[in-house]
């Protein structure tokens, strides 16, 4: 099943069941108003949702309409909890190993997380607004689950039952701000935007024999200015996977339904699948060059991120977002 949030006047948006192929969609204010809503009732909702699904992509259903991803906000315009692992350690220790320092054991063993601003998503066509150049923008493509209500302590078992939507994400970041924030003691805030995510989310039977329960064994394509940039497998090198995640964020607070969990930067060993940031690029090039040789973002650029199925068809739509400066956003804004 597909799901997605139509944009409109309110903070939510409208939610939509989108087939299967991306082209159509129907609205379901009869099962719920919102995701928020399927999913604070999930176990009542998932099979009626299920049911309209099915008879969108058997055409027995009125109301259609085209689905359209400039229309539609990211499957939850704004979410309870964001919490972004880093779920790939082979990126830190080279983020690590690119200004000499080591990686400490603990790293393997327990999972770094951060818990992100989640009141405003951006939508996964809408345009990333840059107030100062020198800030060192970034994207960030990684996967993502949403779940059902945690409890408190939960086990693996108990965290994967709850994973009831999969979507890909980009986690923007400013690079040049980070330095400062995480010299505090403290953590990210100034230097970690509002993210986006694909225009649908997807149950997990959606990538059939690609999801074992734990992970997306599927590459995640980014592409900067329309020229490949990555490739990496979700599902090789995550030294973290989804139930492990989940528990970490849940060992000490219940984590509500609509809870995002994300993996952090999809990263592989092979480095000819090429990276999921500007970052690591930055810093691969840092260790065999000696120096940085690609620019983060400017305005005018623009990333693209998807996941194809085994038979290269897109599964959650494109993230797809150019970087304006705030005079352009502003400007742009005035003709909505």
């Amino acid at each position: 099943m597909k799901l997605a949030s139509l944009k409109d006047k309110t903070r939510d948006g409208k939610l939509v069941i989108v087939s299967k192929d991306l082209t159509r969609a129907v609205l379901v204010p009869d099962i719920a108003a919102t995701l928020q809503q399927a999913l604070d009732d999930w176990q009542s909702c998932r099979p009626l949702l299920e049911t309209r699904y099915r008879e969108l992509n058997e055409d027995k259903i009125k109301g259609v309409i085209a689905f359209q991803e400039q229309a539609i906000a990211s499957p939850l315009p704004r979410a309870y909890q964001w919490a972004d692992g880093s779920a790939y350690v082979n990126h830190v220790e080279l983020v690590r190993k690119a200004r000499g320092a080591e990686l400490p054991e603990s790293f393997w063993q327990d999972p770094l997380m951060y818990q992100g601003g989640s009141d405003t998503f951006l939508g996964p066509h809408d345009d990333i607004p840059l107030l100062d150049a020198q800030w060192g923008l970034d994207f960030e493509a990684e996967v993502a689950v949403i779940t059902t209500d945690v409890l408190a302590g939960a086990n693996q078992e108990e965290a994967e039952a709850a994973i009831c939507l999969l979507l890909l994400v980009n986690d923007v970041s400013l690079r040049n701000l980070i330095p400062n924030e995480l010299a505090k003691g403290f953590g990210f805030f100034q230097s970690k935007p509002s993210s986006a995510f694909s225009p649908v989310a997807v149950t997990p039977d959606e990538l059939k024999e690609a999801w074992d329960g734990k992970k997306v064994h599927l590459p995640l394509v980014t592409h900067l200015n329309e020229k490949l940039f990555g490739r990496p497998n979700a599902g090789v090198d995550m030294t973290f996977d989804f139930p492990t995640l989940i528990a970490h964020a849940a060992k000490t607070r219940k984590l509500g339904a609509g809870s995002i969990i994300g993996s952090g930067t999809v990263s592989n060993y092979d480095r000819s699948k090429g990276s999921s940031c500007i970052a690591e690029k930055r810093m691969l090039e840092t260790i065999e060059k000696g120096k940085p040789l690609t620019p983060f973002m400017q305005p005018g650029d623009r990333v693209r991120i998807e996941m194809f199925d085994h038979d290269q068809i897109s599964i959650f739509g494109a993230i797809d977002q150019r970087v304006v400066t705030v005079k352009e956003r502003e400007k742009y804004a005035e003709t909505l």
